[in-house]
C-alpha cells in the first residue's frame, strides 16, 4: 500500500494540542505495518501533573525536552509499552500519546505477534496493544520517526467535525483536561464520548 510523504519535523514543532488533533486520520508506519491513527491524547509540560515531564528534566524525560519528532517509549504496569510523539521546539516538554489505530497493512503480521487471529478492529484498538502489533519496543525510546523504519506518513485530511474530543483515561492527575481526540465512528477506537472508566481493571484491558 503506498501512503503520502513522512510529515517532516515542523510538523511537530507545534503547539502539542495541534499536533494531537493534527495526527488523527496520518499513517503511522513501522516496516511492513501500518495503521491509521485514530485516538491520541496530548500531554503537556508545565501545569499538566499527569505528564512526566512534570517531574522536570531526568534521565527518563530527556527525550520529551529534546527536539520534536522522535518516539518517547514507556513501559507501564510492568508490560505494555507507550509509543508517544514528541512536539513542542527543543526545551519546551510535550508529547502526544498514540492511542489507537486502524491496520491497513501488515495485518497478517499484526495477528502473528498479537498471538492470534483477532478482528482487525481489536488488532491495535489501545496504546498497549498497538506497540505490540507494530513490534515498536522501548528499544524505538528517541527514535527519530522523520526517517528510519519508523515514522508517520500523510493520511487523509480530517475535517474539525471529525474530530472529538474528551478527558484523558487511566490517570488521576489533571484528569478533567479535555486532551483525548478521536476520529468519530472509528471502528478502532475504545472511546465512550459520554464517560470513560477511571484508573482501574478496566482501563488495563484498554490497553
Amino acid at each position: 500500500m503506498v501512503f503520502g510523504r513522512i510529515l517532516p519535523r515542523s510538523f511537530y514543532a507545534r503547539s502539542t494540542v495541534q499536533v494531537a488533533r493534527g495526527l488523527l486520520g496520518q499513517v503511522l508506519v513501522h516496516g511492513p505495518t501500518a495503521g491509521i491513527i485514530v485516538e491520541t491524547e496530548a500531554y503537556l509540560g508545565g501545569a499538566d501533573l499527569a505528564a512526566h515531564s512534570a517531574r522536570g528534566l531526568t534521565a527518563r524525560t530527556r527525550v520529551v525536552f529534546g527536539p520534536p519528532g522522535h518516539a518517547y517509549v514507556y513501559l507501564i504496569y510492568g508490560m505494555y509499552q507507550c509509543l508517544n510523539l514528541v512536539t513542542e521546539p527543543a526545551g519546551q516538554p510535550g508529547c502526544v500519546l498514540i492511542r489507537a489505530i486502524h491496520p491497513v497493512s501488515g495485518v497478517e503480521l499484526m495477528r502473528a505477534r498479537r498471538g492470534d487471529t483477532r478482528k482487525v478492529e481489536q488488532l491495535a484498538n489501545g496504546p498497549g496493544k498497538l506497540t505490540l502489533a507494530l513490534g515498536i519496543t522501548l528499544a524505538h525510546n528517541g527514535a527519530d520517526v522523520t526517517r528510519g523504519p519508523l515514522v508517520v506518513r500523510q493520511g487523509a485530511c480530517t475535517r474539525e467535525s471529525e474530530i472529538a474530543v474528551t478527558p484523558r483515561i487511566g490517570i488521576t492527575r489533571s484528569a478533567e483536561l479535555p486532551l483525548r481526540f478521536l476520529l468519530v465512528g472509528s471502528a478502532c477506537s475504545r472511546a465512550r464520548l459520554l464517560s470513560e472508566p477511571r484508573p482501574s481493571e478496566a482501563v488495563k484491558k484498554s490497553l
